[in-house]
């Protein structure tokens, strides 16, 4: 396997990566897709209501990870929370648990700095990773990476010979996996700007920022000087303990917190290459393995966060083990706006942190 790329290397890769696209079976029917609106089912199953409401007949059935495309959309009575309901092929679907995605190509760079990584985030609805090994070779991974999740970029690489697509590959680095490394086409994935890592009102003091967590209403403000400077809603822990007291419960902890830890792109749930596994308190409630879960602050020693959401738009309920989900980009926002000041090539930081309060 090659490691590194010859100028030659890069422009041929290069031509193959935006000549050959719409030829690739790869990636098919790239010249007539329209991605206007497209989600992704983000659970095992999604029922497909004749009218929007769940009281309604069931006319068909979407499985996790079909695409959909979305002719409207329409705001009815129920659910309170999240009254929103999209209208598709059949029938309507809620929008709880599905993922609104994009298919945009990207151009990779020409060359990654010596030692130095980049941060980038999934830009189509998803994209399957490889791992090699001297012992198996070449192996596609499951789960796939979803639009939206966050990784770090350490090489242009060679991928898979037997892959359809025969452009550059990034190979990413996974803090929970770092001994092993796995690769994706780098078309799949986008450099973000340098503004992602920007630190929010860093003249603010330490003691004039807080972070409020209503468990009650699934509502979040951050505070300078006693003011509110940014209100959004969330998703906290399923109340309860499913593990009958011999592990931690899903519930979102009350109490007065501080951030602990800041790392951009956070691998939850299982290892993908064993079976350890780390802080089942942050996955999905029906997802172990989640690599790239964005923008996470961390306020306990368990492991509980603040962390973008990927696999659903349910925000107003409870929906996680323990963490507090939020929208990518508002996570984004307080991971910014929250001391430590994060430098913008660290994996991960530790500091004396921003106040968090949760109460119900």
């Amino acid at each position: 396997m090659k490691s590194k790329f010859s100028r030659r290397d890069f422009l041929k890769l290069g031509g193959l990566t935006l000549g050959g696209l719409a030829f690739s079976p790869f990636l098919p029917g790239l010249t007539d897709f329209d991605d206007s609106f497209i989600v992704r089912i983000a659970t095992a199953e999604m029922p497909v209501r004749k009218e929007p409401t769940d009281e309604s007949r069931i006319e068909l059935t979407w499985y996790r990870d079909e695409l959909v495309h979305i002719y409207d959309q329409v705001t009815a009575e129920e659910p309170p929370h999240n009254p929103v309901w999209y209208r598709v092929w059949g029938g309507y679907l809620h929008r709880g648990r599905l993922q609104r995605v994009k298919t945009l190509y990207q151009t990779p760079p020409s060359a990654i700095p010596e030692g130095g990584r980049l941060i980038t985030d999934v830009s189509v609805p998803f994209t399957t990773p490889y791992r090699y090994s001297k012992t198996y070779g070449w192996q596609p991974l499951s789960p796939p990476l979803y639009y939206g999740s966050v990784h770090w970029v350490v090489a242009l690489e060679e991928g898979p010979p037997m892959a359809d697509y025969k452009g550059a590959w990034y190979r990413i680095f996974d803090e929970l996996d770092s001994n092993v490394s796995y690769y994706v086409p780098a078309i799949h994935m986008r450099v973000l700007p340098p503004e992602y890592m920007q630190p929010i009102s860093p003249e603010v003091p330490y003691e004039q920022k807080l972070i409020e967590v209503n468990l009650s209403t699934q509502t979040l403000y951050a505070h300078e000087y006693g003011k509110t400077v940014f209100q959004t809603n969330i998703s906290s822990g399923v109340p309860g303990d499913p593990t009958g007291g011999t592990g931690i419960p899903t519930t979102s902890p009350a109490g007065k917190f501080s951030i602990l830890d800041k790392v951009p792109a956070k691998h939850m749930g299982n290892s993908y290459f064993s079976s350890e596994t780390t802080g089942n308190l942050l996955a999905d409630v029906d997802n172990y393995v989640l690599p790239g879960v964005p923008w996470s602050s961390f306020f306990t020693t368990q492991g509980h966060a603040f962390h973008g959401t990927y696999w659903h738009e349910n925000f107003g309920a409870p929906m996680s083990h323990g963490c507090i989900n939020m929208r990518t980009d508002e996570a984004n926002w307080i991971f910014r706006w929250v001391r430590p000041i994060h430098a913008s090539d660290a994996v991960a930081t530790r500091g004396l942190g921003t106040v968090v309060e949760i109460h119900y």
